[in-house]
């Protein structure tokens, strides 16, 4: 596409940022139909129209770029457009394009690592099946090696050895994954929650706008490095206090259901209680299913030995001189 009378080194230039259509897509590594497609919505500007062809040139290479980065990060092409829109009417999109990197990010400290199939193996005591392994991949826990096949990624060492520590001790591997699916539902509506809740009472302010200013969308993105440690803080805490609760539970529970009768004396008799649906839903989601039993029984009791010591504190304060309670 050189004209006459142009230098060589000028039209060198000229052509290094002018592409046809097919160069703009092997470039930009998408397709003819996507780039088209992208037009119609208004995401990429005009091409100029040179006799009968267009010619696009590095500012459309950029903008494809963005394109397939935002697309990468979760954003839809409508949300795609208003931040490009807003750009283009010089609001400024790298306030935006940072908050959209701190979100983006790492939530943890913990690095990555890899592991073959022969050390995984080694790991779990022998020769973990293909099923368990691909329940694995599926979970996210393993991830596959392009070109690789006895070798994994692993996104968070942390949550593979716990599972080969469950395994250890007894825990079938599919049951481990059963398990882990199920947590990450629970652990996900933690997270949408909080979510939620910084939104409405710290978000609100900066993100107000569709899209924000660069200002504030660079504020926003200080304050998700603030309270990034939030949230695992948070439930750590709420857990140990919950685990604490609850592993005593379990243990009286134990305790009181599995020792031996003393002689004489004959186990304790059951006797079957109706409990609505709804409640042995929520507990479940609570507890878990195998500690349906044990939660309710522990809560029962809990109920009549509060009650038995506020009658007996109410008793002995009406009968007992004040200067024999001690």
């Amino acid at each position: 596409m050189t004209g006459a009378g142009q230098s060589p080194s000028a039209a060198a230039e000229r052509s290094a940022a002018e592409y046809r259509i097919e160069d703009l897509a092997h470039a930009s590594g998408t397709t003819v139909r996507t780039i088209r497609a992208y037009q119609d919505r208004g995401l990429l500007p005009t091409p100029e129209r040179r006799g009968r062809a267009n010619v696009y040139r590095d500012s459309h290479l950029a903008r494809l770029r963005q394109i397939a980065d935002l697309l990468d990060r979760g954003y839809t092409l409508a949300s795609i457009k208003e931040l490009l829109d807003a750009w283009d009417a010089g609001r400024g999109l790298g306030g935006v394009l940072g908050l959209v990197a701190e979100v983006h990010g790492p939530w943890t400290d913990e690095r990555a690592g890899r592991i073959t199939r022969a050390e995984l193996n080694a790991r779990l005591g022998g020769s973990p099946d293909d099923e368990a392994v691909a329940e694995a991949v599926d979970l996210g826990v393993l991830e596959r090696v392009p070109g690789r096949d006895d070798e994994f990624l692993v996104p968070s060492p942390q949550e593979l050895a716990v599972a080969v520590e469950l395994h250890a001790a007894g825990v079938p591997l599919r049951a481990i994954s059963a398990h882990l699916r199920e947590l990450r539902g629970q652990v996900e509506e933690i997270a949408a929650r909080f979510l939620e809740f910084t939104d409405e009472h710290v978000f609100a302010r900066y993100l107000g706008q569709h899209p924000p200013t660069d200002a504030d969308a660079v504020d926003a993105a200080a304050m998700v490095r603030r309270l990034r440690p939030l949230a695992q803080q948070t439930v750590d805490a709420e857990l140990a206090r919950a685990m604490r609760t609850f592993a005593t539970l379990h243990l009286r529970h134990h305790l009181s259901t599995h020792t031996a009768p003393a002689p004489g004396s004959s186990a304790p008799e059951t006797t079957p209680v109706s409990v609505p649906r709804e409640t042995i839903g929520r507990v479940r989601r609570l507890v878990g299913t195998d500690n349906v039993s044990a939660f309710v029984t522990a809560a029962a009791e809990r109920e009549v030995q509060a009650r038995t010591l506020d009658a007996l504190a109410s008793s002995d304060s009406k009968t007992a001189p004040v200067d024999q309670i001690t």
